[in-house]
């Protein structure tokens, strides 16, 4: 590392960005039972049961509402069409209800296999440090004393820039993820 502080406001401010870069690569390639050790993924099936439960007793409740609706008599139910048809729409909408957090899961699994395929064959399969090239270091301790201080000021600017978008970026991945990870729950309601 280079001793003029110019370098160093860029080299920390390089560093910043890579950590975030492999923290994003990191929770991208996890899976939700293994995201922060798993112990939100504990949370999120329990609320998961919950809403299953809740779900299941709707679920009865508006058969019987729509069968009321779908059918003028009790008469109607005895034809065979009419029987069929709603036990069908009680079975997918049962299955829906219980297997919905395998059925997000498998949807998971799809997703996150196929992005990591994608980006192993785009070259991208593990993150990529960013460094400061060695010619803009030497160009940069040439400098004397007085022409360093706006390249100081601009160095300190664009790590800030760096910095803070570096922040915004895992912050937005983070929602994205939490915002995901509660979709089985809501989808079993």
């Amino acid at each position: 590392m280079s001793d003029n502080w110019v370098v160093q406001n860029l080299e920390n401010a390089l560093e910043t960005w890579n950590e975030k870069l492999s923290e994003i690569w990191t929770l991208i390639t996890t899976t939700p039972q293994n995201f922060k050790g798993g112990g939100i993924w504990s949370v999120i099936v329990n609320i998961n049961g919950a809403v299953q439960a809740i779900g299941l007793a709707l679920l009865v409740l508006f058969f019987v509402v729509g069968m009321v609706k779908t059918c003028g008599s009790f008469s109607d139910v005895k034809k065979p069409e009419h029987a069929l048809k709603l036990f069908i729409r009680f079975a997918l909408a049962k299955g829906a209800i219980t297997y919905g957090m395998e059925l997000m899961l498998a949807l998971f699994n799809i997703v996150q296999g196929t992005i990591t395929t994608i980006m192993n064959a785009a070259g991208f399969g593990s993150p990529q440090q960013t460094t400061l090239p060695a010619e803009m270091v030497t160009t940069i301790e040439d400098c004397g004393f007085f022409e360093s201080i706006p390249l100081w000021a601009v160095t300190l600017i664009g790590g800030l820039f760096i910095t803070v978008l570096s922040f915004l970026l895992i912050m937005t991945v983070y929602g994205r993820f939490f915002k995901l990870y509660s979709a089985p729950g809501r989808a079993a309601a």
